[in-house]
């Protein structure tokens, strides 16, 4: 106990002769802070002054009742130094000016007092311990203002982030809350509301570090268990490349940009594109070149959206199909899925397959007798590209490529 709290081992002699000192030793510290201390050399009135002046009284009148009462506890005291803490907070500054300012006083505080001691005849010892009391108690000071201080950012980081989350949760309400309401939610967090914003969908256990890539002005919350961040004018000055290199290989996927007042459906989307893409069904979700974008992937989202339509497409116009091998149906839904996108070109087709021209044809002749008039209707051809594509996501998703 004495090693961490030295003035319990203190005379209660030295309590009087610090006593005698105090109004001194008050001037001097407050005197001498307003000359070290730039961001306190401003007189000493009002509110401010009462704040420095009582901190430095009450630090001086406690450690003398300590060093007289060894037993007892600062209590209710160690308020005023926490309060303390908390002020430098709400005044915008960090500790530095207050820790400075606990050392100045330390120093004033050890210098007047081991003045007085030698006068009283105290000896070497006790000025020893007695340094070391002044500046451990200090430190005590010190450490209930870092509380204070953290306390106070605590709860002004909770208030921030909960407005935060109300702002973000009145933007994606369907139908969107009043502009009156939205507006005053965005003034209560100093947010400017853009002209237009995009939603983010991300797991909610990455929502913090993905927050922390992405520019200040984006705001985060949680909704319904997933991570949410709205980005204002994503598609301004610089923005694009800003947001790629803050997310490429997150796992993430970003709604289109739309007016504030309907960033419901770009968050709507933003979560469909995650959920498919952590299905397999659209781009990676991870570890990607770019970030996932849902205007982007749109059919593929279409398809995995509709889910029983898009396998009722593929039984109608893959039916002829089910009598393959699986490495033959491959090759020609392959091969059909190059037909309906280069219309027919045999050519064309074989640069997007990599193949010769005359393996496309023989392969386009046996595509013809299983699939006959539907790859000449146009209508049966889009439902045949839909239900091809919706085949190609389904075996991405049942045996994706390896890493």
């Amino acid at each position: 106990m004495t090693k961490t709290e030295p003035w319990r081992s203190l005379p209660p002699t030295v309590a009087d002769v610090m006593e005698a000192e105090l109004d001194a030793i008050t001037d001097e510290i407050l005197a001498t802070i307003a000359v070290e201390v730039p961001e306190y050399a401003r007189p000493l009135e009002g509110s401010f002054g009462r704040g420095v002046r009582t901190g430095v009284t009450e630090a001086l009148g406690q450690f003398v009742d300590l060093i007289r009462s060894p037993s007892g506890a600062r209590g209710q005291g160690r308020e005023v130094y926490v309060a303390l803490g908390r002020g430098e907070l709400r005044q915008g500054r960090t500790l530095d000016a207050l820790q400075s300012a606990y050392r100045v006083g330390a120093r004033v505080a050890w210098r007047r007092t081991a003045d007085a001691a030698r006068r009283a005849g105290l000896d070497a010892e006790v000025l020893s311990l007695l340094a070391e009391a002044i500046f451990a108690y200090i430190e005590e000071l010190s450490a209930d203002s870092v509380e204070g201080y953290a306390e106070a950012r605590s709860r002004l980081e909770g208030e921030r982030r909960r407005r935060q989350q109300e702002l973000v949760m009145s933007m994606l309400r369907d139908p969107p809350a009043e502009e009156a309401d939205v507006r005053a939610a965005a003034a209560a967090v100093g947010w400017r509301i853009p002209q237009s914003a995009a939603a983010l969908a991300c797991p909610e256990e990455e929502a913090g570090r993905i927050a922390a890539r992405l520019p200040a002005d984006v705001l985060t919350a949680t909704i319904e268990q997933e991570g949410c961040a709205v980005i204002p004018d994503p598609d301004g000055p610089g923005r694009p490349a800003q947001i790629t290199a803050a997310l490429t290989g997150r796992r993430v996927a970003l709604g289109p940009a739309v007016p504030v007042a309907e960033l419901a459906q770009s968050w709507s989307l933003a979560q469909a594109t995650l959920r498919a893409a952590e299905a397999g069904a659209v781009g990676t979700a991870s570890d990607a070149d770019a970030p996932l974008r849902a205007d982007d992937v749109l059919v593929d989202l279409m398809l995995f959206e509709a889910g029983t339509l898009a396998d009722r497409l593929a039984a109608r116009r893959l039916g002829p199909l089910e009598g393959l091998t699986p490495k033959a149906r491959r090759r020609m839904e392959e091969t059909a899925l190059a037909y309906v996108r280069e219309a027919g070109n045999a050519a064309a087709m074989a640069r997007a397959l990599d193949l010769h021209p005359q393996t496309v044809r023989y392969r386009l002749g046996r595509l013809r007798d299983l699939l006959g008039e539907q790859l000449e209707d146009p209508d049966a051809r889009l439902e045949l590209e839909l239900a091809l594509r919706a085949a190609q996501s389904r075996r991405a998703r049942l045996d994706p490529p390896p890493r």
